[in-house]
């Protein structure tokens, strides 16, 4: 036999493991795993998801349920395997009074020696009054312990907000988040501001971004759902716009990461949309991502929900099939993001 034809140790391997012959030892089967491509959808009926790599090395997930209810957490050692991973309800809506509807895109966070989750939600007898809103939990189990109500975000005006997403940079942490600002001929912007502690705000907020793009601007006039990546000495903040059907699209928001993010004049956008739907995969409305890393510590990846068909019958809002969706992607030559196209399912 030529050298070429004795078989590696790793194809025996794989050939041993395919018939049954072997138990895979957890290691081996974790690393095959995560060598092993990404199914999409990742997670079926979950939109606005937040999956998070923690020091313990493993992902946690949560995401909007479509009956808007609940706040779910999935966890995995390999990104893959949140597909199948056990779904726990941490927090259910209020029957009454505050956040008892629109239970919206919760996003997962460890920040000093706690587990914080930022959500939207509205009240029973007001259903789009939707209002930011925090849980904090102490153990460091996010899947223990007790999750605390710890009340509402205060921003400057008391009008329609979600999707904060929070981040730090040269040592301040903020907060980044969709809202109407009063005056406005449009439906949210974005906005961002300084955090005093995982709780608060401290002044000022300024305006990142409002809808001015016709892209932006079809259906709803929104600007949603902020996440940060910092890569090759740039911060860049992608977002949401358009109305939630198959024109729902990511824009994408740049600055020096030596600048001031504070000051408005340090974000450039980009005149056109940086992920949208494709005819040729098949996936119609991608957005509300966020990012992590491969298993390997250096892939990026981008997470985001997207739909399998165009046509939607009544309000997209209502229709659950915004499924969970991951992919890797790469960097131009001058340093800034590609994210190609949806991938097909």
């Amino acid at each position: 036999m030529r050298e070429a034809e004795v078989p590696s140790r790793r194809t025996v391997l794989r050939g041993a493991l395919a018939a049954g012959a072997l138990t895979a030892a957890p290691g081996v089967a974790h690393a095959a795993e995560a060598r092993a491509p990404y199914r999409n959808p990742l997670v079926e009926q979950r939109a606005d998801p937040h999956i998070t790599r923690h020091t313990d090395g493993r992902y946690y997930f949560t995401a909007s349920a479509p009956e808007y209810d609940r706040i779910i957490l999935r966890s995995s050692r390999t990104l893959r395997g949140l597909g199948t991973a056990g779904e726990t309800v941490i927090w259910t809506r209020h029957t009454t009074g505050e956040m008892a509807a629109h239970i919206w895109a919760p996003e997962l966070h460890r920040i000093r020696d706690r587990w914080y989750i930022y959500f939207a939600a509205a009240p029973a007898d007001d259903v789009w009054k939707i209002r930011i809103w925090v849980l904090e939990n102490a153990n460091p189990d996010p899947f223990r312990g007790t999750w605390t109500e710890k009340g509402r975000l205060t921003t400057a005006w008391d009008t329609f907000s979600l999707d904060a997403h929070t981040f730090t940079h040269r040592g301040d942490r903020y907060l980044a988040w969709a809202q109407y600002e009063p005056g406005l001929d449009n439906n949210t912007g974005l906005f961002l501001s300084r955090m005093a502690d995982p709780l608060t705000l401290t002044g000022p907020q300024i305006r990142l971004s409002t809808p001015e793009y016709d892209w932006e601007c079809v259906g709803f006039k929104v600007n949603e759902g902020p996440a940060v990546i910092r890569r090759n000495g740039r911060v860049f903040m992608t977002y949401s716009a358009s109305a939630t059907d198959a024109n729902y699209c990511m824009g994408l928001l740049t600055a020096d990461a030596d600048g001031d993010l504070m000051d408005p004049r340090s974000w450039t956008k980009s005149p056109e949309p940086v992920f949208a739907s494709s005819e040729e995969s098949g996936q119609y409305g991608p957005g509300h991502n966020c990012f992590t890393v491969a298993e390997d510590g250096r892939t990026d990846v981008l997470v985001y929900h997207a739909r399998p068909y165009r046509e939607i019958t009544g309000d997209p809002l209502h229709d659950p099939n915004r499924h969970t969706r991951v992919q890797p992607f790469g960097w131009r030559a001058d340093g800034t993001p590609d994210f190609g196209v949806p991938v097909r399912s």
